[in-house]
């Protein structure tokens, strides 16, 4: 008889456990798919002010850019707000960023706000807001572009390795791991790097409403503070996100009481487990998964030492 109470003392212990464990999984499945479906635009968001949060080192996002064209044509985006703490990153980073900014600029106020570091990339995706804002220790700036390569051909010859490379011209291989540039290839090089900073200075000239010839005064590489961006012309305003805020709402009529949302790519776990877990999981999962930074290609970056 004690057995036979046993086993349906356990039944009953697996049931309430089955039951638990199935009202999870519909419960978990549900909240997925509301996640899902509100991600994807099939429920609207009501009026808000975007907020797109950049930080660390930039590069190519493919998501990112898609996720910040949507804002454009998104009704219940009253505004954009892009926050900036970042030293820079590769140069298509940059620009396919500081497009993707300018495209929604186009049709709806647009504010930047510097935190620690703008610099280079990080200023390159500011230029097109209709106001930056930076403090005054804000390190900004830094308008310039930096090609690096490695030479090992001394280091080789010591430990008496060899290197054959076969070419179909004599610029296929500059740079090279194995050997000195060249005097046409380090030209080859300084006119590509070149090329892509009157990019830049024309980004800085079209955002800032400056002459080029302005822009390149100021733009020989060094970062400037807040304070001396001011000065320059290179921002609008010392303050903080309440200050933007502030501005959009006696200069384009956006209520400083609307809410701000996050502009996110996580997708469905990341989104759901960053609300609840807080920013720290968030920064960790954009770390892990969202942002896979390609260290390649012509950098636009303060001090480049920061991404190692």
């Amino acid at each position: 008889m004690a057995l036979e109470t046993d086993l349906l003392l356990d039944r009953r212990r697996l049931k309430r456990r089955l039951v638990f464990w199935r009202s999870f999984s519909v419960l978990a499945v549900a909240l997925a798919v509301f996640v899902s479906v509100r991600d994807g635009g099939a429920l609207p968001s009501g009026p808000h002010v975007a907020r797109l949060t950049v930080t660390g080192i930039i590069a190519e996002d493919r998501k990112l850019t898609e996720a910040i064209d949507r804002l454009a044509t998104d009704n219940a985006v009253k505004a954009l707000i892009v926050a900036i703490d970042s030293p820079g990153g590769t140069v298509s980073g940059g620009e396919s960023l500081h497009n993707a900014i300018a495209r929604v600029q186009g049709k709806k106020p647009v504010v930047a706000v510097m935190r620690g570091v703008a610099a280079s990339a990080g200023y390159m995706i500011a230029v097109p807001a209709d106001r930056i804002f930076a403090r005054e220790s804000t390190l900004t700036g830094s308008i310039g572009v930096l090609l690096e390569t490695g030479e090992l051909s001394g280091l080789l010859e010591k430990i008496g390795i060899g290197s054959e490379t076969i070419v179909s011209g004599p610029l296929k291989d500059q740079p090279s791991l194995t050997h000195p540039l060249s005097p046409e290839g380090r030209t080859v090089l300084r006119g590509l790097v070149q090329d892509m900073y009157d990019q830049f200075v024309g980004m800085v000239a079209t955002g800032r409403h400056m002459e080029p010839d302005q822009v390149r005064k100021l733009g020989d590489g060094r970062a400037y503070t807040g304070r001396q961006a001011l000065k320059l012309g290179l921002i609008d305003q010392i303050g903080e996100e309440r200050d933007a805020r502030a501005w959009l709402a006696s200069e384009r009529k956006i209520s400083a009481d609307l809410p701000s949302e996050d502009v996110t790519t996580s997708g469905l776990v990341g989104r759901t487990l960053s609300s609840s877990l807080g920013p720290l999981f968030d920064g960790l999962w954009k770390t892990v998964v969202s942002q896979s930074v390609r260290l390649d290609g012509a950098w636009a970056v303060w001090q480049r030492s920061v991404d190692r």
